[in-house]
């Protein structure tokens, strides 16, 4: 039998209890190997990072992103009229909006709220809009990772890239 413990993710630092680390953050849907025993956590939020001011302006264009998307699915899980798209876009605002949390974190800022976006009744539609936004993250953050400096900027744009393309496969 597997002993039960506290995990810290490493990429958004929320906490989790288990037999094992979940294979993605409940919170920012980051991959199993970004967690660690709590006992090793290291809150990267706190030390000191160096960012470079190319970082900086990467992360306040990511926090966009996240916020604009947040702001979509939140729009799409009221205006959906099947149980399914609710949930599925109900998720996708909750793990976007920790994504924001996280760039608001590294940039010592209060996370902007979520604001009044058009979405769709029709699902099918606002599906295809997540993949375009989806899309857009994967690109940018990719670009992101790779300009990186900073060994933390460097993970944290390199985890999101993972967790966006699993967005990708997300279907009804």
């Amino acid at each position: 039998m597997n002993e039960y413990k506290l995990y810290k993710c490493q990429i958004c630092g929320d906490p989790y209890l288990g037999d094992d680390a979940p294979i993605n953050c409940p919170y920012c849907g980051a991959k199993k190997h970004y967690f660690v025993d709590a006992h090793d956590y290291v809150n990267k939020f706190e030390q000191e990072n160096n960012f470079s001011a190319e970082e900086k302006n990467n992360f306040k264009a990511a926090l966009d992103i996240e916020i604009g998307n947040a702001s979509f699915y939140k729009a799409a899980a009221e205006i959906s009229t099947e149980d399914i798209h609710k949930w599925l876009f109900k998720a996708l605002m909750k793990v976007e909006s920790e994504h924001a949390s996280i760039f608001s974190k590294h940039l010592k800022i209060t996370k902007p709220a979520l604001f009044d976006v058009e979405a769709s009744t029709d699902g099918e539609v606002n599906l295809q809009e997540s993949h375009r936004r989806e899309q857009i993250a994967i690109v940018s953050y990719r670009e992101f990772a790779e300009t990186a400096t900073s060994p933390r900027a460097k993970e944290v744009f390199s985890a999101l890239v993972e967790i966006e393309n699993d967005h990708l496969g997300l279907e009804d």
